[in-house]
């Protein structure tokens, strides 16, 4: 018997803009992770981390469209800065207030909160130390916030907030954070206060640079795990570790022949347990000798003991039998991934994000390809590739849009099919975001949705769509 997917995971000048969406009166929260107004549908926050906030050049937003039955668009949204009613600190130049993202129900009150980095933030006199704040999730929407005590004795350029995970990383039922940066990386235990004080407060291992961070459960006992690629001399693809519950608290276990940053985890063979995908997408080069001439991505798979590192994994990219395009140097398919059921199958998909692709003469236009899960694991049968000129999308593809920035799979009208939400930070300079919905036979271009980052009054460079929230 197929087995439920498994989907746990792996940025203008002051706060809401419009009436938003609330969750009825007397309604209790939807509790899911991604819903911010509690009223049963995933809203999408994204980054517009170089938005200028008044002066203020490159400071920072966060913009959120709030889910529906009707999907998301432009008026239904806020955009949040540091300069908005209640949220701590002000909005400064170069602070990149939306650099990292992660969602979750950190109070424990029913409503998804969101955790925004800031890795330009400056502390004194010590520059772009780096700060995480979250921004609360209530019936209006997310409003307010804290600021996630920081590491201490933090060094300049330390870049803390660039990746953020939220999941139940020691099996108690409640939601924990973990936060990265160049130097630093911090464990939080969950619930967190209202004044953004959490149960317990410890760092990680000294683990070299690391930049993103993602978690799920891969071993089944309830227990997500958390993980932590960063890059070494001498493994230029990436040294991947993850964190595992034991008895007395936490292993570090690694994947040795794994290569890549960015990750996702989520049920792509429906056993009930999650499984890893990793992309690898920098061309291998003379230090690098791992990877694929324009990107790839590796799925490991989850069991009772987690992903076995002697295993062979799923290894796919742009040269690989059935897979749409082909693999071109500086395409950076892989740089980018999402995870979710797009044809309510029982088998998460995956979402590959190749910013690089060029279309002809079009330089950096951008691309994304569709992948599907099955019994076997990740198939490239039905393989779809996807870019702003294929029929129906909106808008088109030119030079620098690099579609597929950001990539994730959400169900954002509730039908139980993920739709895909693909964030082309470089559109017209500015940024835009793109909403195809999820149908049987993979994303369809029936009710699409283009916002740019001038439908939501982002100005200045913006960089709108850089990071979606997983």
């Amino acid at each position: 018997m197929r087995k439920r997917v498994l989907l746990l995971a792996a940025t203008l000048t002051t706060g809401l803009l419009t009436a938003l969406p609330a969750t009825p009166a007397g309604a209790a929260p939807s509790r899911l992770s991604g819903d911010f107004n509690g009223d049963g549908y995933l809203d999408i926050a994204l980054s517009a981390q170089s938005h200028d906030v008044g002066k203020a050049h490159q400071a920072g937003a966060v913009v959120v469209l709030y889910g529906s039955a009707s999907g998301v668009s432009a008026a239904r949204r806020s955009v949040i800065t540091q300069n908005s009613a209640g949220v701590p600190g002000t909005a400064e130049t170069g602070d990149v207030f939306g650099a990292g993202l992660a969602a979750g129900d950190l109070d424990g009150d029913g409503y998804s909160d969101l955790v925004v980095g800031a890795t330009g933030e400056s502390i004194g006199d010590r520059d772009q130390v780096g700060s995480a704040t979250i921004l609360w999730g209530g019936r209006p929407g997310l409003s307010g916030g804290a600021v996630v005590p920081p590491p201490a004795n933090q060094s300049e350029w330390g870049d803390f907030g660039r990746g953020a995970a939220i999941a139940d990383f020691d099996g108690d039922h409640k939601l924990d954070l973990t936060v990265t940066g160049r130097t630093q990386t911090r464990l939080y235990r969950g619930p967190f206060t209202r004044s953004g004080t959490p149960v317990t407060n410890t760092g990680v291992g000294e683990m070299g640079s690391t930049s993103e961070t993602y978690a799920g459960d891969l071993n089944g006992d309830g227990a997500a795990e958390r993980f932590y690629p960063f890059l070494v001399d001498g493994d230029e693809g990436g040294d991947v570790i993850y964190y595992t519950r034991n008895s007395t608290g936490y292993t570090m276990k690694h994947l040795p022949k794994a290569d890549g940053v960015a990750g996702s985890v989520a049920d792509i063979n429906g056993d009930g347990y999650g499984d890893v995908v990793l992309g690898d997408a920098p061309d291998p080069t003379g230090t690098k000798k791992s990877g694929h001439k324009g990107g790839q991505i590796t799925v490991w798979y989850g069991g009772p003991t987690g992903p076995d590192p002697a295993q062979t994994p799923t290894v796919i990219h742009q040269d690989t039998t059935g897979v749409p395009g082909t693999g071109e140097s500086g395409d950076l398919f892989g740089s980018s991934v999402g995870t979710g059921d797009i044809n309510s199958d029982g088998y998460a998909d995956v979402a590959v994000g190749t910013p690089g692709e060029k279309l002809g003469k079009i330089a950096e236009a951008g691309s994304v390809t569709i992948l599907f899960g099955s019994a076997s694991g990740l198939t490239t049968k039905g393989a779809q590739g996807w870019t702003q000129d294929s029929k129906g999308v909106p808008g088109g593809s030119e030079t620098g849009d690099r579609f597929g920035q950001s990539v994730r799979l959400l169900d954002i009208n509730g039908d139980g099919r993920a739709d895909l939400v693909s964030g082309a930070a470089g559109e017209d300079g500015h940024g835009a975001v793109t909403i195809l919905r999820g149908s049987a036979s993979g994303p369809t271009t029936g009710s699409a949705k283009f916002i740019a980052a001038r439908d939501v009054a982002l100005t200045g460079r913006g960089d709108f769509g850089w990071a979606i929230a997983p």
